[in-house]
């Protein structure tokens, strides 16, 4: 079994693109094998600033052969009686390139056959991996990608040099000026250029001249010195999985390097502190086991263990600079309150064709209100949302929002704070960007909750008004997360609100501004695109694809009652009484769902079945709907499904389908009102089985 190489060695591209790179390829490579019919046993990627390479191990020295098989004429129709071949057959085997007598008979059914089969050899891996390898590279896609020199090829960065082998063997060929063979290159500053005798000594060659080529092992690597450097110190780093990846990927051979922070600045609020380190410096704060910031930072360099004094100097000197910048925003937005810059807002442009962000200030607070209403939020609750909803966005004026975009909401309540606040409405107004990633905090106050979702509706509406709506991977207004925000609030709160309602007053807001689509064309792909994200988040939290369906009706707008009902559902079809659900439903359904006949009327009943069916139908009906009440669904399925016996004794009994139109109608009705009992839970025909 072979291993294969292949390595794209370039100038150091994005470190946010690494990992996506990566995961590209990988999955080009493991298609592009399966469909060559390549067998293997492993592929393990590799990656670093400066290349990207895999490393597919296990492969057979040659495809194995393509057997084809046509099916031609019956043998009766291919062979006359005296079994010389007829017209049919040497037309067949001239049409797939066989001789008459290289035709097979094989049965098939009732009957035999004639069959062409032909075996073609397979091409050997070298072959094979000599097309494939330029292939996989061209193949690669990447935003804002490159064009260098005066060829016609782009690629994210310019390629520098190319390595293919398989096992000792060089795979040749030639692509974006560079020829593919066994020379790799070192660390930038430590290393020196490597020839590869083999694939497989790929990752310890490199490793030898300053790279660790492996992402998942430069990850561990930094995590270790981290922690190590933190704990010398008697601190520790909070964990930041988003900054390890980055900084993992940013370096090739990386070492840690721990430096001082001016004592004056660990005043300044945690935020404050340490959003420059980590977003401009890619550092890693340093905290005392109780939480407090120690004034220390690690850095992490690309280099060996010569000169880090230097280092550590120089990022000292940086960050002191830095976080002199962010000392003097602070003391200048301190020096204004908070409430004095909502006026401000009249000269910010939210977007083209929907005011200001002022104007959007009004539209989040009265659509606020309106969900505090719905919340049923107390008079001292509602202040505090008012006044929340006021200052919310009065922070994006301020020097410290406009240099760290990504504190918006923290220091609004910061500066809320400073301000004489109260505590609620400082709590509302960090809260009401939350979620702002997957798995974020959500927001856990009354005021924040209403908030945060007025916020995210009334952006979601105000976009899709102007046509601005999600395509593809392509999301520059981050409507998905947002939406998806307003899902887990109000999921994981079970908060019970009318979806339609909320998007139908978050549009009413939006009425005095130009629609680019129509409104009820809007409304209806807002609607949509919720519905697309509530079953994502449901699938997602394991329920079955048909069990999803059954609840998400167009009519069922409360996402937290669409999961109460799911759960059940999902729940109940484990149980022994599922068979019973669908006896008690599914037959009635099918007769009786193209079917308008009507009342169900007890005078026209001829057998005492119908009479009883009718009788505990009626039974049924009381209990389901008292756990309707109680939001009880597996309670309510249970009383549904408690009705088989009486259904089947039902149909044992009479002929739906009788003679008489009104006993036949009448019948009809009677099983329309048993599968519509079963729908009072959930779509029960949208179930698979």
């Amino acid at each position: 079994m072979a291993s294969f190489l292949l390595e794209i060695g370039m100038e150091e591209m994005p470190a946010r693109l690494v990992g996506a790179a990566m995961a590209q390829l990988e999955e080009l490579a493991r298609e592009r094998l399966a469909r060559e019919r390549l067998d293997f046993e492993q592929v393990r990627m590799a990656a670093t600033p400066r290349r990207l390479a895999l490393l597919a191990a296990g492969l057979p020295p040659a495809q194995p052969p393509l057997v084809r098989e046509a099916r031609g004429p019956a043998v009766k129709v291919a062979f006359d009686g005296e079994g010389r071949p007829t017209k049919a057959a040497a037309g067949f085997a001239r049409s797939q390139g066989v001789a008459v007598g290289d035709l097979v008979r094989r049965r098939v059914g009732e009957a035999d056959y004639v069959f062409a089969v032909q075996e073609r050899p397979g091409r050997s891996t070298m072959e094979v991996l000599r097309e494939a390898a330029p292939a996989l590279i061209t193949a690669l896609s990447f935003p804002k990608p490159m064009r260098w020199g005066d060829l016609d090829f782009s690629f994210i960065r310019p390629i520098r040099w190319l390595v293919a082998l398989l096992d000792e063997a060089v795979i040749d060929f030639e692509l974006a000026g560079c020829v593919a063979g066994r020379l790799s290159h070192g660390h930038r500053v430590l290393g020196a250029p490597v020839e590869l005798a083999s694939a497989s000594e790929y990752f310890d060659r490199l490793r030898e001249v300053f790279v660790i080529a492996d992402p998942a092992e430069r990850r561990e690597t930094i995590r270790g010195q981290v922690r190590d450097l933190a704990a010398a110190a008697g601190g520790r780093v909070p964990e930041d999985p988003d900054l390890l990846e980055e900084v993992a990927n940013l370096v090739e051979y990386p070492t840690a390097v721990a430096g001082r922070i001016d004592a004056a600045y660990l005043s300044l609020p945690r935020a404050v502190l340490i959003t420059p380190m980590r977003e401009h410096q890619r550092y890693f704060p340093v905290e005392a086991p109780d939480g407090r910031l120690l004034p220390l930072f690690i850095t992490v360099a690309n280099s060996g263990t010569d000169h880090l004094d230097i280092v550590r100097a120089g990022n000292e000197r940086v960050l002191r600079a830095r976080l002199a910048d962010a000392a003097f925003f602070y003391r200048e937005d301190l020096a204004r309150p908070l409430a004095d810059r909502v006026e401000d807002l009249r000269r910010t442009v939210y977007l083209e064709g929907l005011g200001t962000v002022y104007d959007r200030t009004a539209r989040i607070g009265a659509l606020a209100g309106h969900i505090a209403g719905a919340l049923g939020l107390g008079a001292e609750d509602r202040r505090h949302l008012e006044r929340a909803a006021l200052l919310a966005k009065a922070d994006l004026t301020t020097a410290m929002v406009y240099e760290f975009p990504e504190l918006q909401g923290v220091m609004g309540a910061e500066y809320a704070r400073e301000g004489g606040e109260h505590p609620a409405v400082v709590r509302a107004v960090y809260e009401h960007y939350l979620p702002r990633f997957a798995g974020d905090e959500l927001p856990q106050s009354p005021a924040g909750v209403a908030l945060a979702l007025a916020d995210k509706l009334d952006h979601i509406c105000a976009l899709f008004s102007q046509n601005l709506l999600p395509s593809g991977s392509q999301d520059p207004y981050a409507l998905r997360r947002q939406a998806l925000g307003v899902c887990h609030i109000v999921l994981d709160g079970g908060r019970h609100l009318s979806l339609s309602g909320l998007v139908d007053h978050a549009f009413r807001g939006l009425a005095g501004f130009p629609f680019k689509l129509e409104k009820e064309a809007a409304r209806r792909e807002v609607l949509e695109f919720f519905r697309a994200r509530v079953r994502g988040l449901f699938l997602e939290r394991g329920l079955a694809y048909d069990t999803v369906d059954a609840v998400l009706t167009p009519d069922g707008d409360d996402i937290a009652d669409a999961w109460a009902r799911a759960a059940a559902l999902q729940e109940f079809r484990a149980g022994e009484a599922y068979r019973d659900l669908m006896a008690a439903y599914t037959r009635p359904y099918r007769l009786s769902r193209d079917a308008s006949p009507g009342p169900v009327r007890p005078s026209l009943f001829e057998h005492p079945a119908e009479e009883k069916l009718y009788r505990r139908l009626g039974q049924a009906r009381a209990e389901v709907d008292r756990c309707l009440e109680r939001a009880d669904y597996g309670r309510a399925l249970g009383a549904v499904a408690a009705l088989a016996p009486v259904v089947d004794e039902f149909f044992n009994a009479v002929l739906v389908m009788a003679d008489d139109p009104g006993i036949r109608d009448n019948r009809l009705a009677l099983l329309q009102e048993v599968a519509g009992l079963g729908l009072s839970v959930a779509e029960l025909s949208r179930l698979a089985g």
